[in-house]
């Protein structure tokens, strides 16, 4: 069979490895299907290129949809996120100067407990704090947002958001427009490798199991040529499953390295990759167990309860009427598809479209339609459930 080329736009970023390894891996071609694989140099450059029908589909922060949905972002546009490629993966990290006012604090960059992290943060702060984020649409900001009001400093009325591209992340910091940021891996690790940062939590610190990026594609196209879609999810989902094996995080490296993708050294990306980060100038180590997932815990699945968790959020923080929201965010994950692409598989997949998001502690068995399903913790730093709506 003739492959069908299909153009797909992406950020420099670890987590757009699913879509890398489809492509380098063969994945993509077992499906029948060519990825030609466009880097962008901004998040806004990726949403544009698939809003305007330039590419097929996209490595794409998760909100983005939901937030098309809602009527924010201005594209106007219909999105579908049709898989999660990615969990997790994010790091919050600080200025030299704020690192050094925190160990004066007392606070030992210990890189796992939200609560003293974000209070050590707040209480060294005299003043508002500006903290960068890749886009004002992700999980990122959604993930600063949860985390500083929970702990008493309600964001964002009382910080100072700036949009700042991934890969300018480092050089934000270094000339003294952000004091901190959040930002997806290699970003914050090159922070430190450049001597201008240091890592104070990993993002699933606040959030275990946070669906990071997804794979995103316009719902009209979605609809018109649901043979391709499914085939891309497959190979997506081979990628995803190939990342998770023992040995895959060294080869992955070296494909991520490469110019064309994030032009990195491959010592660098495997730190995410293997969650043993370099968390400081100084070489201190941290090792994060889950700091990035592309498989494992039905992690590609598009929880309906997800979609609802970011829509309610947004709602919040924008004023929009929360149920609303809640019932337009949910149609933007789309399950329905995913199950439908997989069933030629073997994938076990989960037997309830929604869940509790933050219920679990540990590893949980859940029903699944070939009975064999376990998900790992996905808590909350605070402890809070969300439980979605019935309706």
């Amino acid at each position: 069979m003739i492959a069908a080329q299909l153009s797909v736009g992406f950020l420099p970023l670890v987590d757009a490895a699913p879509l890398i390894v489809a492509h380098e891996m063969g994945f993509a071609a077992e499906e029948s299907i060519a990825l030609d694989l466009r880097r962008a140099p901004s998040w806004s450059s990726v949403r544009d290129l698939l809003t305007f029908g330039r590419v097929e589909a996209a490595h794409m922060l998760s909100p983005v949809p939901v937030a098309a949905a809602l009527g924010l972002g201005g594209t106007g546009t219909a999105l579908s996120a049709v898989s999660v490629l990615s969990v997790n993966g994010n790091c919050i990290g600080v200025s030299n100067a704020l690192a050094a006012k925190l160990r004066a604090h007392g606070h030992d960059f210990g890189f796992r407990d939200a609560r003293a992290a974000g209070e050590a943060l707040i209480a060294v702060c005299d003043q508002p704090l500006r903290l960068g984020v890749p886009f004002p649409f992700s999980m990122h900001a959604e993930l600063l947002y949860y985390w500083l009001s929970a702990l008493g400093l309600p964001a964002p009325q009382s910080v100072d958001i700036r949009t700042v591209p991934p890969s300018l992340m480092a050089d934000a910091l270094k000339a003294g427009e952000i004091d901190a940021f959040c930002v997806g891996e290699p970003w914050g690790s090159m922070a430190v490798e450049n001597g201008v940062g240091t890592l104070l939590l990993p993002g699933n610190a606040i959030w275990k199991f946070a669906p990071e990026k997804v794979l995103a594609v316009r719902s009209d196209w979605a609809a018109a040529e649901p043979d391709l879609l499914g085939r891309l999810i497959r190979a997506t989902w081979r990628a995803g499953r190939w990342l998770a094996e023992p040995g895959a995080p060294t080869l992955a490296a070296e494909l991520l390295s490469r110019k064309e993708y994030l032009d990195l050294p491959p010592e660098i990306l495997d730190r995410a990759l293997t969650g043993r980060m370099v968390i400081s100038p100084q070489g201190e180590e941290r090792s994060v167990e889950g700091f990035v997932e592309f498989h494992c815990s039905a992690a590609n699945f598009p929880w309906r309860s997800q979609a609802e968790w970011i829509g309610m959020q947004l709602a919040a923080r924008t004023g929009l009427d929360r149920t609303t929201a809640a019932r337009a965010a949910r149609g933007v994950f789309r399950s329905d598809l995913y199950r439908e692409a997989l069933r030629p598989t073997r994938a076990d997949l989960p037997g309830a479209s929604s869940k509790m998001e933050g219920a679990l502690s540990e590893e949980t068995a859940v029903a699944s339609v070939g009975g064999r399903l376990f998900l790992g913790p996905d808590s909350f730093f605070d402890g809070r459930i969300f439980e979605p709506s019935r309706n």
